[in-house]
C-alpha cells in the first residue's frame, strides 16, 4: 500500500519526502527535480512497540512500515500533457492514497509557479487536473457502455447510471470520492482506478511560528475541504527538515520543545497516512523479535497470518490473542494466562489494532 505525494511544483514535497525517508530525494527551487518518483518505506511510530520492547526485552524490534512515493509537481495542463503531466498522473494511479501538499506560508526567496500564494486557488488546480484525467476514463469507458447497453445487456444498463452520475460530477468540478457507492456499483468503479476517489489528506506546508496553531492560509483550506471528509494536517516542511538533520533525541526534543511541540510533525503524518490507507498493527512478541505487523483494517486471523507466510494461512488452526493493553498492564504473557486474558480465536476471528498474536498452524 503506497501513499503519494502530491503538489504543485516548489511546495516542499521533496523536503518532506526527505523528512519521511532517509532516501535523500533531489530538493531544489526549481520545478520538476523529481522527474522519477522516489519510493521511500517509512517506519510508522508507535509508542505500544516501545513498551513491549521494554517488557520483552527482544534481541531485535521492527516497527509496521508505510511506502510513501515523492511524486513530481503537477502544473496547469497537465491532464493535457503539460510539463511532464501524462507520466506524472500514471505514478500517481499507481498509489492508493494522496498526501496533498499545499503551499501556505510566504518567502520571497521560493518562487511560486503562479507568482502569489493563494492555497485554495493552488488546491484547486491540482484537483481540476485529476479530475480532467479521470473525465477522461470515464468518457472513454462511457463510449462502449453506451453501445452494450442500446442492446438491451442490464449489466451494461446499470454500469451506464453508475458512469453517467461520475461523469456529472466530474463535470461540477467534484471529485468522485465525494460519491457514496454500493458493493455492485464498486465492481464497476475500481477498475477504472479513479485518481480522485483515492483518500486524500491534505498538508497545510507552514512557517515555522504556525507550526503549533496554523495561519489564516491554513484557515481557508480547512474551509474548502470541509465537505470533502478529508483530514487537514498542519506542518512546517522547512523546521521538520531542520529536526531530522539532528542526529541526538534529546536535542531533537529541545528543539521541538521551543517551538512548541510535543513530538516531530512527520510522525504525526506518518500515522496520519497509516489510517488513511486503511491500515492497522498487530505485534508478534518473542525474545528473538518483537515486531509490529501491517494489515488491512477487517482482516481475519488467517489473512493476517498470511501476511507472516502464506503456510501459517493456508494451514491455520486458531489464534492465540492478547489484547495491547492487558499485556501492558500484566507485563507478560504468563501473568495474562494467570489472569485468564488470553483468547483463543478462530478462522472467523476479525484482528483488533494492538492485538499481540501467537498462530497454530499445520501445513
Amino acid at each position: 500500500m503506497k501513499a503519494g505525494i502530491v503538489g504543485l511544483p516548489n511546495v516542499g514535497k521533496s523536503t518532506l519526502f526527505n523528512c519521511l525517508s532517509n532516501a535523500k530525494a533531489q530538493s531544489a527551487n526549481f520545478p520538476f527535480c523529481t522527474i522519477e518518483p522516489n519510493l521511500g518505506v517509512v517506519n510508522v511510530p508507535d509508542t505500544r512497540l516501545e513498551k513491549l520492547e521494554e517488557l520483552v526485552v527482544p534481541e531485535r524490534v521492527q516497527p509496521a512500515t508505510v511506502e510513501i512515493v515523492d511524486i513530481a509537481g503537477l502544473v496547469k495542463g497537465a491532464s493535457k500533457g503539460e510539463g511532464l503531466g501524462n507520466q506524472f498522473l500514471a505514478n500517481i494511479r499507481e498509489t492508493d492514497a494522496l498526501l496533498h501538499v499545499i503551499r501556505c506560508f510566504d518567502n520571497d526567496n521560493i518562487i511560486h509557479v503562479d507568482n502569489s500564494i493563494d492555497p485554495v486557488r493552488d488546491k484547486e488546480t491540482i484537483d481540476i487536473e485529476l479530475q480532467l484525467k479521470d473525465l477522461e476514463a470515464v468518457e472513454k469507458r462511457l463510449e462502449r457502455v453506451k453501445r452494450t447497453a442500446k442492446t438491451g445487456n442490464k449489466e451494461a444498463q446499470v454500469e451506464l447510471v453508475v458512469l453517467l452520475k461520475i461523469e456529472e460530477t466530474l463535470l461540477k468540478g467534484i471529485s468522485v470520492r465525494t460519491l457514496e457507492f454500493t458493493e455492485k456499483e464498486m465492481e464497476f468503479v475500481q477498475p477504472l482506478q479513479f485518481i480522485t476517489l483515492k483518500p486524500v489528506l491534505y498538508v497545510c506546508n507552514v512557517d515555522e511560528g504556525s507550526a503549533v496553531s496554523g495561519n489564516a492560509y491554513v484557515e481557508k483550506i480547512r474551509e474548502a475541504v470541509k465537505d470533502e471528509n478529508a483530514e487537514v494536517i498542519v506542518l512546517a516542511v522547512g523546521t521538520e527538515a531542520d529536526i531530522t538533520e539532528l542526529d541526538d533525541y534529546e536535542e531533537r526534543q529541545m528543539f521541538l520543545a521551543d517551538i512548541g511541540l510535543e513530538e516531530a510533525g512527520v510522525s504525526r503524518l506518518v500515522r496520519s497516512a497509516y489510517k488513511l490507507l486503511n491500515l492497522q498493527t498487530y505485534f508478534t512478541a518473542g525474545v528473538k523479535e518483537v515486531r509490529a505487523w501491517t494489515i488491512p483494517i477487517g482482516s481475519t486471523a488467517p489473512q493476517a497470518a498470511g501476511v507472516i507466510h502464506t503456510d501459517f494461512e493456508k494451514g491455520f488452526i486458531r489464534a492465540e490473542t492478547i489484547a495491547y493493553e492487558d499485556f501492558a498492564t500484566y507485563g507478560s504473557e504468563a501473568k495474562v494466562k494467570e489472569a485468564g486474558k488470553m483468547k483463543v480465536e478462530g478462522k472467523e476471528y476479525v484482528v483488533k489494532d494492538g492485538d499481540i498474536m501467537h498462530f497454530r498452524f499445520n501445513v
